[in-house]
């Protein structure tokens, strides 16, 4: 790669031997994928967040303890816990000790502690074309193609190397002609009726993120009507079932204006996506034995301030079953607004617990006698078994608030389940 003078100072210790580390990383990261020069970013967004090993905890205090600091706007991904209710989530003593370490080495450095995987709903949202450096899939892909933002996805570590220097290798999806649809998924079959459950958003990313795989897509038949949610959703699914990291609907996306802008030369024959598709993912995603699930788990990605309106909407004030936890998982910055405006005492009125900070799929389960669980997230229903151990049913929000209060699965007929 070539190399600045002042990357080369980097590189000879001239900012500290954090600084130098991080570049001899990304350096490396840059002549494997063989990229031309180093660039700057404005931001970045770091996953390494949950303690996972201890080799991971180990490498960010050591950056720390060696003088590094961010030399950017530099947000957390959550923790493995919340770090304001250890106590009331049961977090072990180990696994709250590894956490603030992890905490006190990322503030020392600098870091924002938003502690939160949905970083695009608040503080620090980049502007179109702006180059970043984010971890965290859900948020990679929602960041390239909903707001039209640039960044590879970053591993852990990785990213701190990033935050610490402000630079990264010129390469992927930060080039333009990277970012270009290889393949076209047509929606065929679906009607407006579907589209009126937004329980069909995750189900759609999930089954076009098995069709892309590590390909660039482009889907056309999503409603101009789709919310920013349904975008996180679909974004969180997508890139859960499939190594997407940038994709594009056709008149909605701003990469996407239309079929011409996405394939100048003509479309490729289209890959069709039906609702008997949609059907087949959410039966793979639900164990159809679960009847009374113990845990109905919300926020994964954090929850927004407007699903905490829909959430206490559906509720009417109606309590939670005493046999199931309803847990939400939501940022702080969320947490304050809907604290703010009333809508979280009508949560906890109901009997749902709030927590900030941590992920829905990194409790500390063998602290809790949960057997099943259920959730409006795709990305949770696919992740859940293999990381808690539960048995898992996927269903809309209004399916999780009525199953919440009565106990037992509640499920609604029709729509894509009849074709």
């Amino acid at each position: 790669m070539r190399l600045t003078d002042h990357d080369q100072d980097i590189l000879s210790g001239s900012e500290g031997e954090a600084a130098r580390l991080a570049m001899q990383i990304l350096c490396d990261m840059g002549e494997i994928f063989a990229a031309d020069e180093m660039m700057p970013v404005s931001q970045v967004h770091i996953d390494m967040t949950l303690y996972m090993v201890d080799a991971g905890v180990e490498f960010v205090e050591r950056l720390a303890d060696l003088g590094g600091r961010f030399a950017v706007p530099t947000q957390l991904n959550p923790s493995a816990v919340d770090l304001r209710r250890c106590r009331e989530l049961r977090v072990p003593a180990e696994l709250e000790e590894k956490s603030r370490r992890l905490e006190r080495a990322y503030l020392k450095m600098g870091a924002t502690p938003t502690w939160t995987c949905a970083p695009y709903q608040q503080g620090m949202i980049p502007g179109f074309g702006e180059q970043i450096a984010w971890g965290e899939s859900n948020a990679i892909a929602f960041a390239n193609s909903v707001i039209g933002a640039r960044t590879n996805r970053y591993a852990d570590l990785v990213d701190v190397c990033a935050g610490i220097i402000g630079r990264v290798p010129r390469f992927g999806l930060h080039l333009s002609e990277n970012r270009r649809a290889e393949i076209l998924v047509t929606l065929e079959g679906f009607t407006p009726e579907m589209f009126a459950n937004s329980a069909i958003y995750p189900l759609l990313g999930y089954v076009f993120g098995e069709i892309a795989a590590g390909r660039i897509g482009a889907l056309e038949g999503i409603p101009k009507a789709v919310t920013m949610d349904d975008l996180k959703a679909f974004s969180a699914s997508a890139a859960s079932s499939g190594a997407v990291g940038l994709f594009h609907l056709l008149g909605i996306t701003p990469e996407a204006p239309s079929l011409e802008v996405c394939f100048p030369g003509g479309g490729p024959t289209p890959l069709v996506l039906t609702p008997r598709m949609v059907a087949d993912a959410e039966e793979r995603l639900s164990d159809g034995t679960v009847e009374r699930p113990d845990l109905v788990a919300l926020g994964c990605p954090h929850f927004s301030a407007t699903e905490f309106i829909a959430l206490t909407e559906l509720l009417q004030g109606r309590p939670v079953h005493a046999s199931i936890s309803c847990w939400v998982f939501t940022s702080r910055a969320v947490y304050a607004e809907v604290e703010e405006h009333g809508v979280l005492e009508l949560a906890h009125s109901a009997g749902v617990k709030v927590f900030t900070d941590g992920c829905p799929l990194q409790y500390p389960v063998q602290s809790w006698d949960f057997r099943a669980a259920m959730s409006n997230s795709a990305k949770f229903a696919n992740y859940c078994y293999s990381q808690t151990g539960l048995r898992v049913v996927y269903g809309s929000l209004r399916e999780c608030v009525d199953t919440a209060v009565n106990g037992r699965v509640c499920r609604e007929a029709g729509l894509w389940r009849k074709n």
